[in-house]
């Protein structure tokens, strides 16, 4: 696989994008939604390091990145990335702060639906919510059980997601965005429902930074 040239994206759409996968009867759609809501509705906090790729849609690698994350139910999150740029998103239930401290720019958010849509606060969500709005597909390779999300709307940031568990913790998210550009997002190092300050979920905007108010 060849390198292509680096270029920059954003912490919300390094978290969406994905793979095709194929699947056959969609009268597996109803199974597989209570499949994926009996792996989703134990889940009250998630931490993990991550390994990010960015794959265009020949495969060629655009991107790499890694960082941390943590998320608590409902609808917080931190995703920090590490490298090669520092990146920071924070949602604490409300709004949602994206923080690019090269550029001393701090982009506000709204918490509305299409910002809950992008991958990592749609696990931060309601499960319900996520079945409503998301036909599911389940299927197992090797021995790993895989859940494909294909979006109802057309409002969404990804035209499918895959969550790949291995037994009931989350390993893997898979993405594909309308363009062909798929992101892979492997977990590692995972604590499930531990204890997470909600100081984590706070943002306070770094003075000097410019501020982008969104919808706000």
């Amino acid at each position: 696989m060849r390198d292509t040239q680096t270029q920059r994206t954003s912490p919300l759409a390094l978290a969406a994008s994905a793979l095709g996968l194929t699947f056959g009867a969609p009268a597996w759609a109803d199974d597989a939604a209570e499949r994926l809501t009996e792996r989703l509705e134990p889940l009250e906090s998630y931490q993990a390091t991550f390994e990010q790729q960015i794959l265009d849609g020949s495969g060629d690698r655009l991107q790499s990145a890694r960082g941390e994350m943590w998320l608590a139910r409902p609808g917080m999150l931190r995703w920090e990335v590490d490298a090669p740029y520092s990146q920071t998103v924070v949602s604490d239930g409300d709004d949602v702060y994206m923080y690019d401290p090269d550029l001393e720019q701090v982009t506000v958010q709204e918490m509305d639906d299409r910002v809950t849509h992008t991958p990592a606060l749609l696990l931060s969500g309601s499960v319900d919510e996520l079945t409503e709005n998301y036909e599911v597909f389940h299927e197992q390779d090797g021995g790993d059980d895989v859940f494909t999300l294909v979006p109802i709307s057309a409002d969404t940031l990804f035209e499918e997601l895959s969550m790949v568990f291995e037994g009931e913790t989350l390993s893997e998210l898979w993405m594909m965005d309308s363009t062909g550009q798929r992101t892979s997002i492997t977990f590692s190092n995972i604590t499930l429902n531990g204890y997470i300050a909600t100081d984590m979920f706070d943002f306070e905007i770094p003075e000097g930074t410019d501020v982008i108010r969104e919808g706000l």
